[in-house]
C-alpha cells in the first residue's frame, strides 16, 4: 500500500497537476485576501483575521480537488489497467485508501503554505498577535476534513467512469450538493419544521461550527462517517465491475 501511495504522489508531481493545484489555490486566495478591493480584502476590512481564506477555500477546492482526483480510477478504467492493478498483493480497500491518501496529501500541500497568511496577519495586528488564534486553528482543521470529504467524493466519481471530464463534473456536482445543497433545501417552506435537521446533513454547517474554534466531536464524527461512506461506495463500484 505504501508503494502505491508513493507511486500516486510521484505521479502528481512528475506532471504539472500537483504544482498547478498548489499554485492556483494560493494565487486565488491571495488575490481575494490582498489584491481585490472589498470586504474580503484584509487591508480594507481593518480586522486582523484570515476568514477570507476559509470563506473562499471550500469554493476553490470545489473545482481543484475534483481536478486532482478525476484521473485516479478513470485513467485506470480507460487504459484497461484496473485488472492488472487488482492482481497486486493488495486488497481493494488498500488500493482505494492509497489513492485517497495520495489525493489528500497533494491537497494538504496547498493548505500548509497558507500558514504564512496567519503569521503575516499575526504580525500586522495592532497590537501584534491580535488575531483569534483558536478560531483560526479550528478553521484549518475544518478545512482539512472538508478536503478529505472532497477527495473521497472525487475518488468515487472517478470510479464511476473512464472519462476524466465526466468524473470531474460528477465530483463537482456532488461536492456542491454536499457543501451547500442541504442549506438551500432547508429554506424550502415544505421543510420548515425540520430545517435544522436538513442543515446538519450538509458539510457547511459542520465547517462553520469548527471555524468558530470549537472542535466538537460530533463534527469530526460527521466528517469521518462521510469520508467512510464515499470510500465504501467507491469500493462497491469497483467490485461491481467484477460481477
Amino acid at each position: 500500500m505504501i508503494a502505491l501511495l508513493r507511486k500516486e504522489i510521484n505521479g502528481f508531481f512528475s506532471t504539472l497537476t500537483g504544482y498547478i493545484v498548489i499554485i492556483v489555490f494560493l494565487i486565488a486566495n491571495s488575490l481575494f485576501m490582498w489584491v481585490f478591493p472589498g470586504e474580503l480584502n484584509i487591508l480594507d476590512s481593518g480586522y486582523a483575521t484570515i476568514d477570507t481564506l476559509f470563506v473562499m477555500a471550500p469554493w476553490i477546492f470545489l473545482f481543484l480537488v475534483p481536478a486532482v482526483t478525476m484521473k485516479m480510477f478513470a485513467d485506470e478504467n480507460k487504459a484497461g489497467t484496473m485488472e492488472w492493478l487488482f492482481t497486486k498483493p493488495l486488497t481493494d480497500m488498500e488500493i482505494i485508501l492509497a489513492k485517497f491518501f495520495a489525493g489528500l496529501i497533494v491537497v494538504m500541500f496547498s493548505i500548509i503554505p497558507c500558514l504564512v497568511y496567519y503569521v503575516t496577519v499575526y504580525l500586522l495586528g495592532n497590537p501584534v498577535g491580535n488575531i483569534d488564534s483558536g478560531g483560526t486553528y479550528g478553521s484549518f482543521i475544518g478545512l482539512f476534513f472538508l478536503a478529505g470529504v472532497y477527495v473521497a467524493i472525487g475518488l468515487f466519481a472517478s470510479a464511476l467512469t473512464n472519462n476524466q471530464i465526466v468524473a470531474f463534473i460528477i465530483a463537482v456536482l456532488i461536492c456542491f450538493l454536499m457543501y451547500i445543497g442541504f442549506d438551500s433545501v432547508s429554506t424550502i417552506s415544505l421543510f420548515r419544521t425540520i430545517d435544522h435537521v436538513i442543515v446538519t446533513l450538509g458539510i457547511n454547517d459542520h465547517y462553520q461550527s469548527m471555524s468558530r474554534g470549537v472542535i466538537d466531536s460530533r463534527d469530526i464524527v460527521y466528517y469521518i462517517l462521510l469520508i467512510a461512506l464515499f470510500v465504501i461506495l467507491t469500493k462497491v463500484v469497483i467490485q461491481s465491475r467484477k460481477w
